[in-house]
This record gives structure tokens, C-alpha cells and sequence, in this order.
């Protein structure tokens, strides 16, 4: 088991349960949750015994995903957790839960909201961004950014039932028609800004960068590694 304190990651019956522990914030992501986040999604990516994931609470957190994501909400579903939530591949709400992007109304944006609108109807996407105002799980199942709506705290065993399925499922079928999926979305203008930062983030942080410097200073031939 994975713990630190905002972020768990545990492997129960070879499905990975990724967990936000920060309840006096209603799980409010912050600086410390996206960089336990980060390292949970790491792990799970290359793990060999998790084939898919379950989060209570709520990518882009710069690490690509292949394997199948179940996002299990409840409460307010607030900004950047509405981010991730949509980027998760099957969504089980309480039926109290709540969406809520207000950028517009306080006068910011990231724009990776605007993927939404190849989610669910671009309408109802617009009507969603611009006027910023609360969604309720039953609209939000309504118009498709929901799969499954059930009780006040059964969304976890809910989305158990659905990991036991897709655990049984060929891995690298799996895989394969959700990365085919991913490929029919248009992306955003912020979408691929976030992939070209961390594609450049791996060269930026690389040992390659620094012997390519060190060279150049030292009047050398580098010796690269591709790390």
C-alpha cells in the first residue's frame, strides 16, 4: 500500500483504489494532492497486477494512462476535480452529487474544460462553461458525463462490481479500444498545450540535456543515453 498524507493507493484483488483523504477540504485539490496523484498514476501505469483504477472524492496531471480509470463521486465535484473526473473513462455519481465549473464567474480559466464539449452534447457543454453554474448528478446523467447514478454511499461498491467485470476482460483489448476512443476526441487548444508540455518536460529534465550543456561547455562530443 501507497500512502502519504492526502493520496492512498492500494491493490485490493488486482484492482488498483486510488483514494483523496482530505475531507475537511472536501477534497479540494492542492499542490500536494496533484503531486501525490501524480506519483499514485506512475505507479499504477506500470504496475502488472492493477488492470484498472477506482478514485473517492473526485489527468491533466501529465502522466499518460493506458489502463481503464472508474471514477467513484460523491458531493461537490468542484473546477479542477471536474477536470479529472472528466477525463476518467466510466463515472459512478451518488445521486447527491454535484458539478460545478465557475471559471467564468471568477474571471479565470486553464481551458481544459473545454474538451467537454466532444463529451456531451456541446450545448449543453457551453451552457455548462459559460454561465458556470451547478450541475446535478441526474443532469449530468441525463446528457452523458455520467454512466451510473446510485445511493449515497454505494458509489464505491458500485464501481467494485464494474472493476470486477473489466478485470476479467483481455488487458490488451481493453486498453486497445480505449486508447482507439481517446484518439477519435478532438483535443483542445489547452489539451495539446498540456501534451506538449510534458512531452518537453521529459527532455527538459533529462540527463541528455545536462551532458548536451556540459558538453557544449566543456568543447566536447556528448555522450548521450536517451535518458
Amino acid at each position: 500500500m501507497f500512502m502519504n498524507d492526502l493520496v492512498t493507493y492500494e491493490s485490493i484483488e488486482n484492482v488498483a483504489v486510488i483514494t483523496i483523504n482530505r475531507p475537511e477540504k472536501l477534497n479540494a485539490l492542492n499542490p500536494a494532492v496533484v503531486e501525490g496523484l501524480r506519483e499514485v498514476w506512475a505507479r499504477y501505469e506500470t504496475s502488472d497486477t492493477t488492470p484498472l483504477d477506482l478514485w473517492m472524492g473526485v489527468p491533466d496531471l501529465g502522466v499518460p494512462v493506458t489502463k481503464p480509470i472508474i471514477a467513484a463521486v460523491h458531493g461537490h465535484v468542484i473546477g479542477g476535480a471536474f477536470i479529472l473526473i472528466m477525463h476518467c473513462d466510466l463515472i459512478i455519481a451518488a445521486e447527491s452529487t454535484v458539478f460545478h465549473y465557475p471559471e467564468a464567474r471568477v474571471g479565470f480559466t486553464g481551458g481544459l474544460v473545454a474538451g467537454l464539449v466532444v463529451r456531451i452534447p456541446q450545448k449543453v457543454a457551453v451552457e455548462f462553461m459559460l454561465l458556470g453554474q451547478p450541475m446535478t448528478a441526474q443532469r449530468a446523467y441525463e446528457v452523458g458525463m455520467v454512466n451510473k447514478i446510485v445511493p449515497v454511499g454505494t458509489q464505491m461498491e458500485a464501481a467494485k462490481e464494474w472493476a470486477k467485470i473489466l478485470v476479467n476482460n483481455a488487458p490488451l483489448v481493453v486498453s486497445t479500444l480505449k486508447a482507439f476512443s481517446l484518439r477519435t476526441i478532438p483535443k483542445s487548444p489547452s489539451d495539446l498545450a498540456a501534451e506538449a508540455r510534458r512531452d518537453l518536460t521529459r527532455i527538459h529534465t533529462s540527463r541528455d540535456r545536462t551532458e548536451g550543456e556540459r558538453a557544449f561547455a566543456e568543447k566536447r562530443v556528448p555522450k548521450y543515453r536517451g535518458t
